[in-house]
């Protein structure tokens, strides 16, 4: 039985998600104490039940202390058999968080794996859907990944309601070498906002905003404007660099009281950051791509734009499960991390 602290460093719900992905794909039993032991709620969300609950489906696992408030979880995962599955985050927990979880076990789910959620596709503190999409999918697709991600509704902060489907195929993860991004091609984006904001124009503002920032990096920029219903008022803006040998991404999120100018900016400065550090992946995705690069065959290497909290953390909960041979060398601007399983 492995035993994961979660009350390690950031203490937050990454451990969980990243532990029990891994236990789900090595079929390994594994505890979690201490669960988000120092944040103002600890203990399991919804959503991190929500989470877990549609892992052990999948992986027909044994699950023991997964309720709202626990500080304990223990699984026992099975055989990973894929099929159809059907998750209800409740509210506005984000699916993006949902997809840390289910996409590493399910490149050796025994079937194809057809997921539809419900939940947050747009919310704070987790990856965006349009992320996923634009970014996530790309890179893990030049390891070897297979999957889509449709998105049927969107789904904003409090109500959440959004409705999004994934399909997963089993694959054969292959060591990623990604060091050099090459020349950035095109960006693009696109600003969304709920219906009730389109007499206020505001997915137009935010793609305005975002555009005239991002011009002055002298990169050709195409940003496209949606507007659906949704349970929340609610709005973000979604950008992506496409380069010669990768995809950058970056984005922001409207608030009450925050100027739909300032949500453009926001996003356009953040890629930015990424795009200024030379590295070939954003920082964001240099902390996400882990556990697939612990569990390919071969040796990887990769750059990112920094060496995050949740990066380190994400280290450390992986080795628990694996044998890393792992190298991280912080440049000027960049990182570069170097990872190879001993096992």
């Amino acid at each position: 039985m492995i035993e994961v602290d979660g009350s390690y460093g950031e203490g937050g719900g990454q451990i969980l998600r990243t532990a029990v992905a891994l236990a789900a794909y090595l079929e390994t039993p594994c505890r979690i104490r201490n669960i988000r032991k120092g944040r103002p709620t600890p203990g399991v969300r919804p959503q991190h039940e929500a989470g877990v609950k549609a892992l052990a489906a999948l992986c027909n696992a044994e699950v023991a202390g997964l309720h709202a408030g626990s500080g304990e979880v223990t699984i026992k995962p099975g055989r990973i058999a894929g099929g159809n599955l059907r998750i209800d985050v409740g509210t506005a927990g984000a699916i993006g968080l949902i997809l840390q979880a289910m996409m590493l076990p399910a490149t050796k789910a025994l079937s194809p794996l057809l997921l539809f959620i419900r939940g947050g596709t747009d919310v704070p503190w987790a990856p965006t859907i349009g992320y996923v999409q634009e970014v996530t999918l790309p890179i893990l697709a030049l390891m070897g990944y297979s999957g889509e991600v449709a998105l049927t509704k969107r789904g904003y902060f409090p109500r959440g309601g959004g409705e999004v489907s994934v399909a997963s195929q089993r694959a054969d993860l292959t060591s990623l070498q990604l060091l050099e991004r090459g020349t950035i091609r095109m960006i693009r984006g696109r600003s969304h906002a709920s219906d009730a904001l389109r007499q206020r124009r505001v997915a137009e503002r935010q793609q305005e905003s975002a555009m005239a920032c991002l011009k002055k990096a002298g990169v050709p920029c195409e940003i496209e404007v949606e507007y659906r219903p949704a349970a929340s008022p609610g709005s973000g803006i979604d950008l992506w660099a496409l380069a010669k040998n990768t995809v950058l991404g970056a984005n922001a999120l409207g608030a009450r009281g925050k100027r739909a100018e300032d949500v453009g900016e926001e996003a356009a400065a953040a890629l930015l950051r990424q795009l200024n550090s030379g590295a070939a992946l954003d920082e964001w995705m240099g902390d996400q791509i882990l556990p697939f690069l612990a569990v390919a065959r071969g040796e990887s290497t990769i750059s990112t734009a920094r060496i995050t909290d949740h990066l380190r953390t994400n280290l450390w909960v992986i080795n628990h499960f694996l044998p890393l041979e792992t190298q991280i060398k912080e440049e000027k601007t960049r990182a570069i991390v170097t990872m190879r399983c001993l096992r």
